[in-house]
């Protein structure tokens, strides 16, 4: 079994690597930091004797995609995690920055899923994880685009997980939709979260078991649950000034 993971370098992405190594899949490691993937690719072959292929990609630059794409066959799990976020008023953050985001967090994700699920439909089997965020189910004052881009993997990954349902496809999909996570994210975003921040290893390990049952909505945590299901029972418009509040706690610290 073969698993492409974008993001792998740190994070989730790493963590989740380390959990499928442990469970002998072969694995296929993209990211920008070419040196931390081969750092990965040592671990994981020596502790678990399996193979291991690292790709340096930026995927905010579209022919990447295509080109893993065309290197990459028989993947049989693609797990979509590369991505970054900012935070800051909107006026006031950078357009090249956000242009970036959207090309990782929005363009990369629908074009690998894109690609990968034709070649999994005419195979008839297949699993796709899309790494969102709790983010994605409600508006972001302050980090408005980020929470844009979630709601676009979001909203996508339930419009083809109906299309999948209508033709009884054997193809899943799967997002993952965590809160706050022990990562470099709080970094690149600059930005510190009050919420506690969950154990990027239990989160892998918790994204794969739920990935493996085959579960579409993956919520790590109670904190998290609870949060999601706020955002389905009051209105938009409170949670807009909720929110707005929170972020903006952020940038004062």
């Amino acid at each position: 079994m073969k698993v492409l993971i974008t993001g792998a370098s740190s994070g989730i992405g790493r963590d989740m690597a380390r959990v499928l190594a442990t469970k002998g899949y072969q694995l296929t490691l993209v990211a920008r930091n070419e040196e931390a993937l081969e750092e990965l690719a040592q671990e994981l072959k020596e502790k678990n004797h399996i193979e291991v292929e690292v790709i340096k990609a930026d995927l905010s630059n579209i022919e990447n995609c295509k080109e893993i794409h065309r290197k990459v066959k028989n993947v049989d799990i693609l797990i979509n995690n590369a991505g970054f976020g900012d935070c800051g008023n909107f006026s006031k953050t950078s357009l090249d920055k956000e242009v970036a985001m959207i090309n990782t967090n929005v363009v990369a994700y629908h074009t690998l899923m894109k690609l990968y699920l034709i070649d999994m439909k005419e195979r008839r089997s297949g699993k796709i994880l899309n790494v969102a965020s709790i983010a994605g189910f409600m508006p972001g004052p302050l980090m408005a685009t980020y929470y844009a881009t979630k709601s676009y993997v979001v909203r996508l990954s339930e419009g083809i997980r109906e299309e999948l349902k209508k033709e009884k496809s054997e193809v899943q999909i799967s997002i993952l939709c965590p809160g706050p996570v022990r990562t470099n994210f709080s970094k690149v975003a600059n930005v510190k979260f009050h919420l506690r921040e969950a154990d990027s290893r239990k989160v892998a390990e918790y994204a794969i078991k739920k990935l493996e049952k085959g579960k579409f909505n993956i919520v790590p945590g109670i904190d998290v649950k609870l949060a999601r299901l706020g955002a389905k029972l009051v209105p938009s418009s409170w949670i807009s000034k909720i929110t707005y509040r929170v972020q903006k706690r952020k940038l004062e610290r």
